[in-house]
């Protein structure tokens, strides 16, 4: 992997398991690709992984090896769009199973504590309709969900 060509670039820091969320990451999402391993000095030549860059849908991240002093909030999201709901379902499971937390409205973090939007197109165009009645019923359904059910989605905004 070259190194990225913007100037932005998503920076995560983990508590030793760096690693392990980027492998996840590579095996769950498309165009993911883990490039640079950078390792601390160690003894015996193989010390814990410190740094990898790598990209994950396409957007250009590193993961840091900071320790327990910084924690993810909900305040920084990744949001995938989804355009099915074995997608929606494939994205959500990978995320939240084994130790992940669903949360409300399409919202959940996965087991390291990075926060993530499961955001069906369905959910994102029913509120953009502009019949305003209908998006308010996209909106109520949204509400009630925690893993977006596109199929009610629809059917709420067709009333």
């Amino acid at each position: 992997m070259s190194e990225p060509t913007g100037k932005a670039t998503v920076f995560l820091g983990f508590n030793g398991d760096a690693e392990d969320a980027v492998r996840h990451y590579a095996r769950t999402f498309p165009m993911c690709e883990i490039g640079e391993v950078q390792r601390g000095p160690s003894a015996d030549g193989e010390g814990q992984v410190f740094i990898i860059s790598f990209t994950m849908a396409g957007i250009p991240c590193v993961a840091l090896n900071v320790g327990p002093h910084f924690e993810h909030s909900e305040a920084f999201s990744f949001q995938i769009t989804t355009d099915t709901q074995e997608e929606t379902d494939h994205y959500w499971d990978a995320l939240t199973g084994n130790g992940g937390e669903e949360s409300r409205c399409g919202w959940c973090k996965d087991r390291w504590g990075v926060s993530w939007q499961i955001t069906p197109r369905k959910l994102t165009e029913g509120m953009a309709d502009p019949d305003r009645e209908a998006a308010g019923r996209v909106m109520q359904a949204m509400m009630a969900m925690n893993k977006i059910d596109i199929a009610a989605i629809e059917s709420a905004r067709r009333g």
